[in-house]
């Protein structure tokens, strides 16, 4: 027997269904009983029609039920669910990435029922002048005769950078993550700088240029090439592992202290704990890299250096919104006795520094703790490293040291409103006698810093070279710490280094909600000047390097991340160790930022 509410409901769906009215028994509207047929069960289908078996209520009077019969015409199948939406008149979309169903960007299954493909471009136009000193040319010199070994020299980058990302992957990711991922990123880039000195771009310089103070070159290179397998699943909240084994993005902390690049290596990887705690095993094979852009050879030429990650990040730690990490990082080089130039025909490995005889082998094990998150209206994030472990000499004593370095940052920052207060600090230490048997220099593996105003600030985007002090560089490109390698990219970790300090306020500003105005103004300072001292055979060094000021506005038309603009400004207003390496009356350093990023 059919319920009573059923009874009562059913027609008026019926009605709506065949577009006619119930039919009522009696003629009291008070006492009105259905006498149309009710649906009881299932609405048996058949191609081109539904049939219907109707119920009779008791309490009507048959002869009144008059008889039902309808014909409904069926749409078109649709293969998935995804398809839905277009049934209903909505196009597929390749050209717009937001507006309708796009199957280039993963809206759509490309085949079978749950394969689905995304493609990522990057247009990334920059144009750079600068000015900083830099070595006058010996040989060769577009200032001639001068004694003068040190050039206020000016530059300029013009780079043209296109990035796409190709993915392939299974498995519907709305919840949960994909049960096969493949991934290809390559990267081309055009690159024309121009500087007022000869030597300086070039060891020798290219006859086939008329100019001979400018380098042009066009390189492809590989930032990823991986595959990912989902191995399972280990609770009804999708936590997970997976494996992934390639090319790979890697940041082994929060703000890319340590190691953040894009090698080859095979990280297992997954989540606990309804994803409270993530963690990460992984090996990394570092590549060589192309010294002018930093992107990876794509002739997959391997370094012998390998670096060993583990760690565990656990979320809502002593508040809501807080997470810690913990990290331990084994790195092996074993690239003693091997000679290697770079693309401009400079030596990168052994490093220039008092010898050049061979490079050194090193085995260097970082502790890291690291947090990030908010403390109420406050944002945090610390950052906090030992480094432990030994390295051939071959720079001052020709014998072995031991390591032992420490490194701590933080970033503290208060929102009001539309404008956030940041305070930066960072302090690295420095080694204070390069010729006993202890490193005691902090360097990085490959550090790219988002800290301090980031890639804004003079010191960290500039690589200020130590002249007259071994072929290498002050500090590095995109890089806060002075460690006195060759090169970031293609040179090797240095624990016998100045050390850096640094105390740094900040502000962003979003004047609207297309335009952020960012200003940064960075006291920096060496932490121990007994290694330049030896390196430039000169007295006492101050350990001030001065006070770095930057200023960015950022500009998204349409408030999303597929159109910007960026300008900034950087100045370094010398201090009086960066006067004593670079000479007296040094005139400050500055750099401009002109840069357009288009996305799709």
């Amino acid at each position: 027997m059919v319920s009573r509410t059923k009874d009562l409901l059913a027609p008026f769906a019926l009605s709506v269904l065949v577009g006619t009215s119930p039919l009522w028994a009696g003629e009291d509207p008070e006492s009105r009983v259905l006498c149309a047929p009710v649906i009881s069960g299932p609405v048996l289908m058949r191609p081109g029609k539904p049939t219907i078996e109707p119920v009779v209520n008791p309490a009507c009077d048959a002869s009144r039920i008059a008889p039902y019969t309808a014909e409904i015409e069926l749409g078109p199948a649709v293969p998935d669910r995804w398809r839905i939406v277009q049934s209903l008149g909505y196009k597929e979309q390749t050209l717009n990435p937001y507006d309708g169903h796009n199957p280039l960007k993963g809206d759509l299954p490309v085949f079978g029922k749950d394969w689905f493909f995304s493609i990522t471009a990057i247009s990334d136009t920059l144009i750079e002048p600068r000015r900083f000193a830099l070595p006058v040319g010996i040989a060769t010199t577009v200032a001639p005769n001068q004694y003068d070994l040190v050039s206020e020299s000016k530059s300029l980058i013009l780079n043209q950078q296109v990035l796409t990302e190709f993915v392939l992957y299974k498995g519907n990711t709305t919840f949960k993550p994909p049960d096969w991922e493949f991934r290809f990123i390559p990267v081309l880039n055009l690159q024309k700088v121009v500087a007022d000195e000869i030597g300086v771009l070039k060891v020798i310089p290219d006859r086939r240029v008329r100019d001979q103070s400018q380098r042009i070159e066009t390189t492809l290179g590989i930032q990823g090439l991986f595959a990912d397998k989902h191995l399972w699943n280990v609770s009804d909240r999708y936590d997970f592992d997976s494996l992934r084994v390639g090319i790979q993005p890697f940041t082994a902390d929060f703000r890319g202290f340590l190691f953040q690049d894009q090698q080859p290596g095979i990280r297992l990887f997954g989540s606990r704990d309804n994803n409270k705690i993530q963690y990460n095993v992984a090996w990394f094979r570092r590549l060589e890299k192309f010294t002018n852009n930093g992107l990876n050879k794509i002739d997959f030429d391997l370094r012998r250096d390998d670096v060993f990650v583990a760690n565990v990040y656990w979320q809502d730690v002593f508040v809501l919104g807080h997470t810690a990490q913990v990290t331990a990082v084994y790195n092996r080089n074993r690239e003693k006795g091997r000679v290697k130039f770079d693309d401009n025909g400079f030596i990168a490995r052994p490093a220039s520094l008092f010898a050049e005889r061979f490079a050194r082998d090193y085995d260097v094990t970082y502790i890291g703790f690291n947090t990030d998150g908010h403390l109420r209206r406050m944002n945090l994030t610390t950052s906090a490293y030992y480094a432990v472990g030994q390295q051939t000499n071959e720079q001052f004593r020709g014998a072995e040291d031991k390591i032992s370095a420490y490194f701590g940052a933080f970033e503290l920052g208060f929102d009001d409103n539309w404008i956030r207060y940041r305070l930066s600090g960072l302090y690295a230490s420095g080694d204070p006698d390069p010729f006993d048997d202890r490193a005691e220099g902090f360097d990085a593996i490959f550090e790219n810093p988002m800290f301090a105003g980031a890639d804004t600030s003079f010191w960290i985007r500039q690589p200020v070279p130590l002249i007259g002090g071994g072929a290498v560089g002050l500090s590095g490109r995109n890089g806060v710490l002075n460690s006195l390698r060759s090169s970031k990219e293609q040179g090797q970790s240095n624990f016998i280094n100045p050390g850096t300090m640094l105390l740094g306020l900040g502000i962003d500003a979003d004047l609207t909600p297309e335009t952020r105005l960012t200003l940064n103004a960075n006291q920096i300072w060496f932490q121990d000047t007994a290694v330049l001292s030896a390196a430039r055979n000169q007295g006492a060094i101050d350990k001030s390097i001065g006070t770095d000021l930057s200023l960015a506005l950022t500009w998204r038309p349409y408030m999303i991340q597929n159109i910007v603009f960026r300008l900034s400004g950087a100045a370094l207003i010398p201090g009086e160790g960066y006067e004593s390496l670079l000479g007296q009356g040094e005139r400050t350093a500055y750099s401009f930022l002109l840069n357009m990023v288009l996305s799709y």
